[in-house]
Protein backbone atom coordinates (compact mmCIF):
# COMPACT_ATOMS: atom_id res chain seq x y z
CA UNK A 1 0.00 0.00 0.00
CA UNK A 2 2.87 2.36 0.79
CA UNK A 3 4.33 1.99 -2.70
CA UNK A 4 1.00 2.73 -4.40
CA UNK A 5 0.52 5.87 -2.30
CA UNK A 6 4.11 6.91 -3.05
CA UNK A 7 3.57 6.42 -6.79
CA UNK A 8 0.40 8.54 -6.68
CA UNK A 9 2.35 11.34 -4.98
CA UNK A 10 5.06 11.10 -7.65
CA UNK A 11 2.40 11.32 -10.39
CA UNK A 12 0.96 14.46 -8.77
CA UNK A 13 4.44 15.96 -8.64
CA UNK A 14 5.01 15.38 -12.34
CA UNK A 15 1.50 16.28 -13.53
CA UNK A 16 2.11 20.06 -13.52
CA UNK A 17 5.37 19.60 -15.40
CA UNK A 18 3.74 17.34 -17.96
CA UNK A 19 0.85 19.79 -18.40
CA UNK A 20 3.32 22.64 -18.94
CA UNK A 21 5.25 20.57 -21.49
CA UNK A 22 1.98 19.66 -23.22
CA UNK A 23 1.11 23.37 -23.48
CA UNK A 24 4.57 24.06 -24.89
CA UNK A 25 4.04 21.36 -27.53
CA UNK A 26 0.63 22.81 -28.42
CA UNK A 27 2.23 26.25 -28.78
CA UNK A 28 4.97 24.86 -31.02
CA UNK A 29 2.46 22.94 -33.13
CA UNK A 30 0.35 26.05 -33.66
CA UNK A 31 3.45 28.07 -34.51
CA UNK A 32 4.48 25.42 -37.06
CA UNK A 33 1.08 25.63 -38.76
CA UNK A 34 1.14 29.44 -38.85
CA UNK A 35 4.68 29.54 -40.28
CA UNK A 36 3.74 26.98 -42.94
CA UNK A 37 0.68 29.06 -43.83
CA UNK A 38 2.83 32.19 -44.10
CA UNK A 39 5.36 30.47 -46.37
CA UNK A 40 2.68 28.95 -48.58
CA UNK A 41 1.11 32.39 -49.06
CA UNK A 42 4.38 34.20 -49.82
CA UNK A 43 3.19 34.99 -53.36
CA UNK A 44 -0.47 35.66 -52.53
CA UNK A 45 -1.36 39.30 -53.24
CA UNK A 46 -2.53 41.14 -50.14
CA UNK A 47 -1.69 38.32 -47.72
CA UNK A 48 -0.52 39.58 -44.33
CA UNK A 49 1.83 37.52 -42.19
CA UNK A 50 0.44 35.88 -39.05
CA UNK A 51 2.29 35.53 -35.74
CA UNK A 52 1.80 33.32 -32.70
CA UNK A 53 1.98 34.99 -29.29
CA UNK A 54 3.68 33.30 -26.37
CA UNK A 55 2.13 35.63 -23.80
CA UNK A 56 -0.98 33.53 -23.26
CA UNK A 57 1.16 30.43 -22.66
CA UNK A 58 3.23 32.32 -20.11
CA UNK A 59 0.06 33.42 -18.35
CA UNK A 60 -1.16 29.82 -18.28
CA UNK A 61 2.11 28.67 -16.75
CA UNK A 62 1.92 31.44 -14.16
CA UNK A 63 -1.59 30.34 -13.16
CA UNK A 64 0.00 27.33 -11.44
CA UNK A 65 2.38 29.53 -9.43
CA UNK A 66 1.31 30.33 -5.92
CA UNK A 67 2.88 33.20 -4.04
CA UNK A 68 2.25 35.13 -0.88
CA UNK A 69 2.39 38.91 -0.73
CA UNK A 70 4.66 40.00 2.09
CA UNK A 71 4.01 43.71 1.65
CA UNK A 72 0.88 45.60 0.60
CA UNK A 73 2.97 47.51 -1.98
CA UNK A 74 3.78 44.30 -3.86
CA UNK A 75 1.79 43.36 -6.93
CA UNK A 76 -0.87 40.70 -6.49
CA UNK A 77 -0.26 37.32 -8.07
CA UNK A 78 -3.49 36.84 -9.97
CA UNK A 79 -4.06 34.41 -12.76
CA UNK A 80 -5.81 34.97 -16.00
CA UNK A 81 -8.67 32.97 -17.44
CA UNK A 82 -7.21 33.11 -20.98
CA UNK A 83 -6.01 29.87 -22.46
CA UNK A 84 -4.34 28.68 -25.62
CA UNK A 85 -2.12 30.61 -27.98
CA UNK A 86 -2.93 33.85 -29.72
CA UNK A 87 -2.55 34.16 -33.49
CA UNK A 88 -2.40 37.75 -34.74
CA UNK A 89 -2.05 39.34 -38.16
CA UNK A 90 0.65 41.94 -38.83
CA UNK A 91 -0.96 44.55 -41.06
CA UNK A 92 1.66 47.23 -40.38
CA UNK A 93 4.12 46.35 -43.17
CA UNK A 94 4.19 45.61 -46.87
CA UNK A 95 7.26 44.23 -48.67
CA UNK A 96 6.17 44.42 -52.30
CA UNK A 97 3.71 46.09 -54.67
CA UNK A 98 1.06 43.40 -54.10
CA UNK A 99 0.64 44.32 -50.42
CA UNK A 100 2.09 41.02 -49.23
CA UNK A 101 4.37 41.24 -46.18
CA UNK A 102 5.82 37.70 -45.93
CA UNK A 103 9.60 37.65 -45.50
CA UNK A 104 10.44 34.08 -46.57
CA UNK A 105 13.95 34.22 -45.06
CA UNK A 106 12.54 35.23 -41.66
CA UNK A 107 9.84 32.57 -41.86
CA UNK A 108 12.42 29.88 -42.68
CA UNK A 109 14.57 30.99 -39.74
CA UNK A 110 11.48 30.91 -37.47
CA UNK A 111 10.68 27.44 -38.81
CA UNK A 112 14.15 26.15 -37.89
CA UNK A 113 13.99 27.77 -34.44
CA UNK A 114 10.56 26.31 -33.80
CA UNK A 115 11.75 22.83 -34.85
CA UNK A 116 14.61 23.01 -32.33
CA UNK A 117 12.18 24.17 -29.63
CA UNK A 118 9.73 21.35 -30.46
CA UNK A 119 12.49 18.72 -30.33
CA UNK A 120 13.68 20.06 -26.97
CA UNK A 121 10.15 19.81 -25.55
CA UNK A 122 9.81 16.25 -26.87
CA UNK A 123 13.12 15.33 -25.21
CA UNK A 124 11.95 16.84 -21.90
CA UNK A 125 8.60 15.04 -21.92
CA UNK A 126 10.31 11.76 -22.84
CA UNK A 127 12.67 12.28 -19.90
CA UNK A 128 9.72 12.83 -17.55
CA UNK A 129 7.99 9.68 -18.76
CA UNK A 130 11.23 7.68 -18.43
CA UNK A 131 11.58 8.94 -14.85
CA UNK A 132 7.99 7.95 -14.09
CA UNK A 133 8.57 4.54 -15.60
CA UNK A 134 11.68 4.09 -13.45
CA UNK A 135 9.76 5.10 -10.30
CA UNK A 136 6.91 2.73 -11.09
CA UNK A 137 9.37 -0.12 -11.64
CA UNK A 138 11.03 0.67 -8.31
CA UNK A 139 14.27 1.96 -9.82
CA UNK A 140 14.97 -1.23 -11.75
Amino acid sequence: MYFLKHEVEILKLFSNTINTLENALNYSSTKQKVIAQNISNADTPGYKVKNVSFQSELINAMNGVTAQRTNSKHFEFTGSSRSGVTVSTDRSTSYNHTGNNVDVDKEMADLATNQIYYNAMIDRINGKFNTLQSVIKGGR
